[in-house]
């Protein structure tokens, strides 16, 4: 038997403290799919700003009217965490990201999508992929369908690994998509590749 690589030690480690992790019902810190958006937090977060045009900067939760409704019908509010409560910066379950909150026309928090950063460091970066069965596992491993893209011409396994992958799961009341992906472009050096988790979390229709 071949020995274990480091990326696949690094993967079983990951899974099992996912497993182990304690988490609320909160979608993300103290934020629910279905809240009010009068309800959110007045303080922890910061950054504020239209999705769909970073420069419409915002003074918080209450101007997500300012920005414009997208083809779902819903306004995208980009956000992150406040160093002054949160010292690392905008960390999910230990992997950098880029947060937005999707809100309806009756301002009620309808989605939230979280994407791994894609200008972190490159030590947290090449952990990226590692980030959704994390999300997986904190919404119940059972019940995700699952399909793995091929590779595209040119593209090649980063440590052995490749993985162009989505899944989605509707369960209490929201409809989950994980999409992740990992791989090298051919002609890439060893510092440059694809390596990303994108989840989105949505209120699921009844």
């Amino acid at each position: 038997m071949k020995p274990w690589t480091p990326l696949a030690i690094a993967i079983v480690l990951t899974l099992q403290q996912a497993a182990a992790e304690d988490f609320s019902g909160n979608d993300l810190r103290d934020i629910r799919i279905g809240m009010a958006v009068a309800d959110l937090p007045g303080t922890g977060y910061t950054d504020f700003a239209c999705a769909t045009d970073a420069s419409r900067k915002l003074s918080g939760w209450s101007d997500w009217r300012s920005c414009p409704v997208g083809t779902d019908q819903l306004r995208s509010l980009r956000f992150g965490y406040d160093p002054a409560t949160s010292k690392d910066g905008t960390i999910v379950a230990g992997h950098p990201a880029n947060l937005t909150a999707l809100i309806d026309d009756a301002g009620t928090v309808a989605g939230l999508k979280i994407e791994t950063d894609p200008k972190a460091r490159l030590y947290l970066r090449k952990k990226a992929f590692l980030f959704g069965p994390q999300v997986k596992a904190r919404y119940g491993s059972e019940g995700w369908t699952c399909t793995q893209a091929q590779p595209d011409a040119g593209e090649q396994p980063v440590g052995g690994v490749y993985i162009k992958e989505k899944c989605t799961k509707t369960t209490d009341g929201r409809a989950l998509v994980v999409e992740r992906s990992l791989f090298r472009q051919a002609g890439q050096d060893e510092r440059s590749f694809v390596d990303e988790t994108r989840v989105t979390i949505l209120r699921a229709h009844s």
